[in-house]
């Protein structure tokens, strides 16, 4: 496998069995990175771990709640034990529940902010020291376009996207002269098994679809290479910024 982009480095991918994680995590494999794959679902990690490898790609796959800090610096630690350093962090674990304000259960707003919100906080703060020491690292943080505008309903999700847009840019300017550039990306709506069942249901008559200028969803691999801008060299002088890959969703 011939690396261009990411040649050599390494990165770090959480959510790495969902839709936007597995295209993320296929497509830096074939731009060289050196990678380590986490999720919650162990199998399906170990299969992706499997078919990456198969095409030559160097890669280590590990369990990660990423709201727990002790499974982060667990993490952090066997990417230090492997590979010495971290060039690359990509947020991608989340989850999402519909119901708005009323509706919402405050074990389901827990658990949503927990993963989303929290989880990005403590990927960041576990694998800071690493990204510092790296001297040339981007984090990528995984908003939506539900971080940019309000829908009406799914308010926890809502809460915790918005969170992590302010949150990437604070963090950005914090260690913006320390070699760290931090970004978001905001899908809008992507057929993942996320939203799939919805789709499935409503199909291209899905409200947010008949506001989405293009018309349609789209897809994971229309999603990867924002990420992978991100990641790479190219975005050198990028940091702070939201990439907003949503049909335009949100231009109007």
């Amino acid at each position: 496998m011939t690396g261009q982009r990411l040649d050599g480095k390494v990165a770090l991918i959480t959510g790495a069995t969902g839709g936007l994680g597995t295209a993320a995590a296929e497509l830096f494999a074939r731009e060289g990175a050196r990678l380590v794959i986490t999720d919650v679902a162990e199998g399906p990690l170990r299969g992706l771990a499997e078919r990456l490898e198969a095409r030559g790609a160097e890669v280590v796959a590990a369990r990660l709640d990423v709201s727990s800090a002790r499974e982060w610096d667990d993490v952090i630690a066997l990417v230090r034990d492997r590979f010495a350093t971290l060039d690359v962090l990509v947020n991608l674990a989340g989850i999402l529940d519909w119901p708005g304000i009323e509706d919402t259960r405050e074990e389901v707003w827990d658990r949503v902010i927990n993963v989303n919100q929290k989880g990005t906080w403590l990927g960041m703060k576990a694998a800071l020291p690493l990204l510092r020491a790296s001297g040339n690292a981007s984090v990528i943080n995984t908003s939506s376009v539900l971080g940019l505008v309000g829908s009406g309903a799914a308010a926890a999700y809502q809460a915790s996207k918005g969170a992590v847009r302010l949150l990437s840019k604070t963090a950005a300017v914090e260690y913006a002269r320390q070699g760290v550039r931090i970004n978001s990306v905001h899908p809008g709506v992507i057929a993942t098994p996320m939203i799939q069942d919805l789709l499935d249901d409503q199909g291209d008559q899905q409200p947010d679809i008949q506001r989405t200028p293009m018309r349609r969803a789209g897809h994971a691999d229309e999603v990867a290479p924002a990420i992978l801008f991100l990641a790479c060299d190219d975005s050198s002088f990028v940091t702070g910024s939201e990439l907003v890959v949503d049909g335009g969703l949100t231009a109007h």
